[in-house]
């Protein structure tokens, strides 16, 4: 039967990636975007470019809004509060209904807040939509004390902002350090030692509850006994994926949306992508779920092939990146695992970490301000090439020439 319709429920970089794809792959039939907020945004610059007012709202926009007319993508500002997975038909909070040979959910996530006492409080702020990081700016400025909880990329980049918006900021995290899964123990110990030498006070510690008075000032109890005050809290530990609908509508899920490798769910008329999808593999192996800026690309596309019947796209080793305090992180592969550390210095600084596995191939790379290494790094890992750690590790080695 030929694909008439297409909705998709969530207007990320999954989303909008997934629309731009089936058109770009010759698709003419009906598309649908419905997001709560409109038209698709990119959400990295909320915590760096949008946060410090050096980008606005059209700035960030996925695409130019001539481009939905152009190519007759319609997008509806509205909730999709049901799913009828037989009929396919969508119920939005205003009531209305609307019906698609396919669905596709790119529901994404919710911020999570702490689980302790106060963690709920309506003062307690997270950062996850353009209203989320209008509101921070607003409470943030000269002077004011701000504490986040969560050192992980979030974390980081708000607090190199908010520094940059005279803010006085704690930064603090269980771990010490933090994003050493992502970059490796000695640049995680390098990132998180940067907070302190830009003025972030850093704190290793767990909260165990939110107090906030009269005046508007939190105090933060830790498990160690000691307080921080501060006159604006946020919290950055991640995302909870938002399985309701899918949950409700009879869908298979578990910590994600369970899709297999076409990102098609339990039932043959849904599909998920991005932050909200987990893969499930034909043996019933569970992979890990990615909250990652290219995973969601990577599944949009995906998506868009399957629904066309086109050869599924093969995606290189994950990637993400992150900017704080003036340097550019980068990460591709898994620096966890068994295996090999190996690291890269210049000039006594450790500015790249690589993970050798136990068959001696690159398996994962992080670097500070070296792009073009990790690219290299990349089709390495790809191409699944031996390496040789002294030349890893010896600054004046061009990786490049592995990457051939």
């Amino acid at each position: 039967m030929a694909l008439e319709s297409v909705i998709i429920a969530g207007g990320g970089m999954a989303g909008f990636t997934a629309a731009r794809q089936l058109r770009d792959r010759g698709y003419t039939g009906k598309l649908t975007i419905i997001d709560p907020e409109g038209m698709p945004y990119d959400r990295p610059p909320l915590s760096k470019d949008y946060l410090l007012a050096k980008r606005d709202a059209t700035q960030i926009l996925l695409s130019a809004a001539d481009w939905f007319s152009t190519h007759n993508v319609q997008v509806i500002t509205g909730k999709v509060v049901e799913l009828d997975v037989d009929t396919p038909t969508v119920t939005l909070l205003d009531g209305q209904q609307l019906g698609a040979d396919k669905i596709i959910l790119a529901t994404g996530g919710t911020a999570r807040r702490l689980p302790i006492p106060g963690g709920q409080l309506p003062t307690v702020l997270e950062l996850r939509t353009m209203n989320d990081a209008d509101h921070l700016r607003s409470v943030l400025g000269e002077g004011v004390r701000m504490a986040i909880v969560g050192a992980g990329l979030i974390g980081a980049e708000v607090a190199s902002s908010a520094l940059q918006l005279g803010a006085t900021v704690t930064l603090i995290d269980p771990v010490d350090p933090p994003l050493v899964p992502a970059v490796g123990e000695v640049l995680a110990r390098r990132l998180h030692q940067m907070h302190d030498q830009q003025g972030v006070s850093v704190v290793t510690g767990v909260p165990t509850e939110i107090t906030v008075d009269g005046s508007g000032v939190h105090t933060i109890s830790l498990q160690d006994g000691s307080a921080i005050e501060a006159d604006t809290v946020l919290v950055g530990i991640g995302i909870v994926p938002d399985t309701g609908l899918a949950a409700t509508s009879g869908l298979d899920t578990d910590n994600g949306i369970l899709v297999d490798e076409s990102q098609l769910t339990s039932h043959p008329n849904v599909y998920a992508i991005g932050d909200t999808a987990r893969t499930r593999l034909a043996d019933g192996t569970l992979l890990r779920r990615a909250e990652h800026w290219e995973h969601a690309m990577n599944t949009g596309t995906t998506v868009a092939a399957a629904l066309l019947g086109e050869e599924l796209p093969v995606h290189g080793a994950s990637w993400f990146w992150s900017d704080r305090h003036g340097v550019h992180v980068e990460g591709v592969g898994s620096m966890l695992g068994e295996g090999t550390q190996v690291i890269r210095e210049l000039e006594g600084i450790p500015v790249a970490a690589f993970r050798i596995d136990e068959q001696g191939m690159l398996a994962g790379c992080a670097a500070i301000d070296g792009g073009l290494m990790v690219r290299a790094a990349r089709r390495i890992i790809d191409k699944q090439k031996p390496v040789n750690a002294e030349q890893l590790a010896d600054p004046t080695f061009d990786l490049k020439k592995l990457a051939r």
